[in-house]
């Protein structure tokens, strides 16, 4: 065959499977020091390449991604005790960047971490999700896959707000079927409003509540309209930033104690204080004046590296 003809086929492979990328590039880890002797480690190895697949290789959505255009995440698993065979009770943390224009820096866009997450799982079971059916079989096992599924539609459309105004409602809707038809069972927590103030479904339903479409606005200001202008014009996108913590510390005014903001704000700190840390000194008075409201847990912070 032709050298030329093999090359186009070459190339017109690798487009076609940049096009067809699935959304995700997630790094699954399960950590399991604290578990006894009892239970063979290489499950939770197992475990591990399963749900990394599972992220990777499903489709999420019906949206074209290229291979340079997946969205870095990873889930940290710390199995803290077995509840009964092959039932682990664990803690999950969950962080998501995206890439800034014309820069080689992430920025965090989530950063959360459940204390309470209990699954069932006995090793090389399938790991699938089926949107219509998301209770599965047995609660226990369903819960696995339910949660990540969530965490996939829910990076998937906080990415896509910040690319482009209230985009990601798709995948929030998503992420919102899941909540509704969650598994019910003994030890599972998080899909329910009586399950907290800070749990799947409070922020799904700070993600999907009208009275909160300015949250969407926010993540566009902050990343599109601020971080992605860093390069071209510091000042303006400084401004932008600065524009997107006023509306935040307004709506926590209006609605104080959302999980949407601690969300929003949870890892930022140290990015916001060099964003500022050479600014004029009053937008470096205003940060301060503001996060101590949208920040608390940091407010010192700002105010030792910014006055």
């Amino acid at each position: 065959m032709n050298k030329k003809i093999i090359l186009f086929a070459l190339t017109i492979c690798l487009i076609s499977l940049q096009t067809q990328a699935q959304e995700l590039n997630a790094r699954v880890t399960v950590m399991s020091n604290k578990v006894g002797t009892s239970v063979d480690k290489k499950v939770f190895n197992t475990l591990q390449n399963q749900l990394t697949n599972f992220l990777n290789t499903r489709k999420w959505t019906n949206e074209n991604y290229r291979v340079i255009e997946k969205i870095e995440c990873s889930f940290i698993i710390n199995i803290e005790s077995i509840s009964e065979p092959n039932v682990y009770k664990a803690s999950l943390a969950i962080q998501a960047a995206r890439p800034v224009f014309n820069s080689s820096y992430k920025s965090a866009m989530i950063n959360f971490q459940e204390s309470d997450f209990t699954f069932k799982y006995i090793e090389f079971q399938p790991i699938e999700f089926n949107d219509s059916r998301v209770q599965g079989t047995e609660a226990t096992v369903a819960n696995l896959t339910a949660v990540f599924a969530f965490y996939a539609y829910t990076i998937i459309g906080m990415d896509n707000d910040s690319f482009s105004p209230k985009s990601g409602e798709t995948n929030f809707n998503k992420a919102q079927n899941i909540v509704t038809n969650a598994p019910e069972g003994k030890g599972i927590n998080g899909w329910r409003v009586f399950d907290g103030l800070r749990n799947r479904y409070w922020l799904n339903e700070n993600l999907m509540n009208s009275r909160y479409n300015i949250i969407h606005d926010i993540i566009y200001t902050y990343y599109r309209s601020g971080m992605d202008k860093m390069y071209d014009n510091e000042a303006e996108a400084r401004a932008n930033i600065l524009q997107a913590l006023i509306q935040l510390k307004a709506f926590n005014r209006e609605n104080p104690n959302t999980m949407i903001i601690q969300f929003f704000m949870q890892g930022k700190s140290q990015e916001i204080i060099g964003i500022f840390k050479n600014a004029m000194p009053p937008e470096k008075a205003r940060v301060i004046e503001i996060t101590s409201e949208i920040d608390i847990v940091n407010a010192a912070k700002y105010k030792q590296e910014l006055q």
